[in-house]
């Protein structure tokens, strides 16, 4: 009897051990991250020190987040394009909330951060959309000056496993591509459309295709709080709207950059600018109801 009151004590310690360095790992991650995701690197010994006493089931995790911070990142590589696990997905979402807490006005302890998501049931969308918005956001804020365009995203090749999760991949890409160019349309003064036009011939392809030429979008809505200070918002009604931002930026760089007719026509009939079916997800409607009539007259 007291060896096995012994034993089973002795495995509550070991267990809330693990629990307690896993739990530690978390927040270690979180803070690297916050602290060289952006402009500042880490050293050479930081990253040695962030791969020590790392819990078997958060290696996967650890190393993704160290390509997040590290200048030369492989993060497009097809060893990160591919998603991981779910449970490591798990992990990187926490990474990622402890990431906010601490960019938070008034921060609760990270500690309560991680023990609050550790048991909560996150959807697999949810999951996938903070994988590859870290990731986006990692390339950008690491890999200068933008270059994409010898880049094909084979979207076969990354365990997405269907319309959605591919359509998640496109659109979290897109709106890393749109960021480049948004500002030279609408702040520059006037509007810097050959600048936003040598970005635009950069962007990457797609399944072997041009980026506009991607067009499978009818996969069901869901929604998910895509800002932390807003509520659950439809993901299609505010990144296909995003995704039309940028494909109508494409339109105005040809029109005033004096590119040819036909380059024009192959934006806007070879992409969804010709599905009257997405415009419920845009904000321009109006302006997405005009072209064809624009067309009519040029023709």
């Amino acid at each position: 009897m007291k060896k096995s009151l012994l034993y089973f004590l002795l495995l509550v310690f070991t267990v809330n051990t693990y629990s307690q360095n896993e739990h530690a790992k978390l927040v270690e991650l979180g803070k690297a991250y916050k602290n060289f995701m952006f402009i500042n690197d880490p050293t050479n010994e930081f990253i040695a020190g962030l791969k020590v006493n790392t819990p078997e089931n958060l290696t996967a995790a650890r190393d993704f987040i160290i390509q997040t911070i590290i200048p030369k990142t492989k993060i497009i590589n097809k060893a990160y394009l591919a998603l991981p696990d779910e449970q490591t997905l798990k992990n990187i979402y926490i990474i990622r909330a402890v990431n906010y807490n601490l960019h938070a006005k008034e921060p609760v302890a990270n500690e309560r951060i991680v023990d609050s998501l550790m048991d909560v049931t996150v959807s697999r969308n949810e999951l996938i959309d903070s994988y590859y918005s870290m990731l986006f956001a990692s390339y950008g804020n690491k890999v200068k000056p933008f270059n994409m365009s010898k880049i094909n995203f084979n979207l076969s090749e990354y365990n997405l496993q269907n319309d959605t999760e591919k359509g998640i991949f496109f659109l979290r890409c897109m709106e890393y591509c749109g960021k480049n160019i948004w500002g030279l349309i609408n702040i520059a003064k006037p509007m810097n459309t050959k600048g936003a036009y040598d970005y635009i011939k950069k962007f990457p392809k797609f399944n072997g295709l041009k980026y506009y030429q991607y067009n499978d979008f009818n996969f069901p809505d869901f929604e998910m709080i895509i800002y932390t200070n807003r509520g659950k918002e439809s993901y299609k009604d505010f990144f296909i709207n995003k995704y039309y931002e940028v494909l109508l930026n494409h339109l105005i760089c040809l029109k005033k950059e004096n590119r040819p007719e036909k380059e024009y026509h192959e934006v806007l009939l070879g992409s969804i600018l010709k599905d009257k079916d997405y415009y419920k997800h845009s904000k321009n409607k109006s302006i997405l109801d005009g072209l064809f009539s624009e067309v009519s007259r040029d023709r």
